[in-house]
């Protein structure tokens, strides 16, 4: 299954949950501050070592693709498209890795 794919099952799922699919029902911020909800989630997973079963880390990951797949399938984003352009810009790109406060190999 390919994320557009995946998307459409979310959607499917929306409305019968009554979720919201179209811009029009629902409200663009609050699903922001959702994904948020869900990274802070997986965060905390993640510093209890809590990986597997409710409430897991793994689960958290879930959840967010879900509420992010969600928010691009009623805004008819073309995930697959923008993720592979993305991709190539990042490609080029080069990072400055002595001004991040961050990890690499």
């Amino acid at each position: 299954m390919n994320l557009n794919q995946l998307i459409k099952l979310i959607l499917k799922q929306a409305e019968t949950k009554g979720f919201g699919t179209k811009p029009n029902e629902i409200e663009v911020p609050e699903k922001i501050a959702l994904i948020h909800s869900e990274v802070s989630e997986a965060f905390e997973a993640y510093r209890h070592q809590n990986f597997e079963g409710k409430d897991g880390f793994n689960e958290e990951i879930a959840d967010i693709l879900i509420r992010v797949l969600h928010l691009a399938g009623v805004m008819k984003i073309d995930v697959e498209k923008e993720i592979s352009k993305k991709m190539a810009y990042n490609n080029g790109r080069e990072w400055d890795w002595n001004k991040m406060n961050e990890k690499h190999s």
